[in-house]
């Protein structure tokens, strides 16, 4: 039982256990600083920018910060509470690298490994490659491996990630439909060209879903059965699955039905509704705590309470940059002074980007206005929450900036 599916039997339902907190002030955080932020985005939720936030702050291992602002449904009148449940989209991606490196510390993989070791459909897939005019298929100049599809080098792309011809394949596909199961979404993907040789360059792609079904191969089981087992019981992320019940449907967050930013209709997955895919690389719903203990973990070195979910030189790698300077990144997500980890962007560089941070920080963010950052360096970690995809880079930037304004 899954714990989304432990969910549906309130009585029998495990509960999120909540995370130590202390004043921020013992914990090296300036409560005023800290109240700026909170007054920052109550100022953008009675712009109409966002209906409602949660922001979560721990350093040395506690919480000193963790206020719920705002609706949480645009349409109704509840207020936005600390266990709303969130899409979170990619944030799931870091859920699912973590479980691929367990498998990898159980010896049944090598980030090495070609992916048509465990998906034979991707022995013949071609590279795309524009010539004339035209797109042309060439073979893959070397076979696309685990830690590609990790570091997304794997040649693989998002049907939003470009209007290339590549691109338009994939938007006239069904990739995007949550009724095929994980082994014909793989087939799929690997049925289409790649956008490049794999290793050349940095793609935001669809190579955590293929991930996911790489685990279901190896485990024998289901991505959401092999989650709940390795990360989501240990951690006791009650909260967490690819659905919940409707026994919770009065804890969603809900966006507003136009973005306030874009002027497009907003169109998100209904959480109730148990998905034939389930996506690693964006399928998950969350809570703050739930996330927020899953980045505790992290920040620990791979355990919590007791429980060792990963090893710490396993981690460490999967913090670590794996582009390297030769490595182009297409498209905005990476930030200058940013690489790109197992898993995570990782920063390399203390300036260049145009937020603040340390060198070592890891983190990932959510297509719907979710993201989390650890900084070994400061000891700290910070969860956001909302549910408005068009304000989530301005919204990413504006809390980081507050939040290292707090540090003392």
């Amino acid at each position: 039982m899954n714990a989304a599916q432990a969910a549906r039997n309130p009585a029998a339902a495990a509960q999120t256990p909540p995370l130590p907190e202390a004043r921020p002030e013992t914990l090296g955080l300036s409560r005023p600083r800290l109240q700026a932020m909170s007054d920052a985005l109550k100022r953008e939720i009675d712009k109409g920018t966002v209906p409602g936030v949660t922001v979560l702050v721990a350093r040395g291992g506690q919480i000193g910060w963790f206020e719920a602002l705002g609706r949480q449904n645009p349409m109704g009148a509840a207020p936005m509470a600390r266990d709303s449940i969130f899409r979170i989209f990619s944030m799931t991606k870091p859920i699912v690298s973590v479980a691929v490196m367990a498998l990898v510390e159980d010896g049944r993989l090598l980030l090495s490994d070609p992916v048509a070791k465990f998906i034979p459909e991707f022995a013949d897939q071609k590279v795309g490659v524009i010539s004339g005019g035209r797109l042309e298929l060439v073979p893959p100049r070397r076979p696309m491996t685990v830690q590609d599809l990790l570091r997304h080098t794997s040649g693989l792309t998002y049907e939003h990630q470009g209007d290339g011809p590549v691109h338009k394949l994939y938007q006239e596909s069904r990739v995007r439909s949550r009724k095929i199961s994980n082994a014909e979404h793989a087939a799929l993907v690997a049925s289409l060209p790649l956008v490049c040789h794999p290793g050349d360059e940095f793609n935001y792609s669809r190579s955590t879903d293929i991930l996911g079904r790489i685990i279901e191969v190896i485990s024998g089981k289901s991505l959401g059965a092999l989650l709940t087992e390795r990360i989501l019981l240990p951690l006791q992320m009650a909260a967490t699955g690819f659905a919940t019940s409707e026994a919770n449907a009065n804890r969603l967050a809900e966006p507003f039905a136009t973005d306030p930013w874009t002027g497009d209709k907003v169109a998100l997955f209904n959480m109730l509704e148990q998905p034939v895919m389930e996506s690693g690389g964006g399928g998950l719903v969350s809570t703050t705590m739930d996330y927020a203990r899953f980045a505790l973990m992290l920040r620990n070195g791979g355990t919590l309470d007791g429980n060792r979910i990963i090893g710490r030189k396993t981690l460490e790698l999967m913090a670590s940059d794996h582009l390297g300077p030769g490595v182009p990144t297409n498209g905005t997500l990476l930030s200058p002074g940013h690489g790109f980890g197992l898993g995570f962007a990782v920063r390399t560089q203390a300036g260049i980007a145009p937020f603040p941070g340390s060198v070592g920080q890891y983190f990932w963010s959510g297509i719907a206005g979710t993201f989390f950052w650890i900084d070994p360096k400061e000891d700290l970690f910070a969860v956001f929450m909302s549910q408005g995809p068009g304000q989530r880079d301005y919204t990413r930037t504006l809390v980081r900036d507050l939040v290292y304004a707090a540090v003392e």
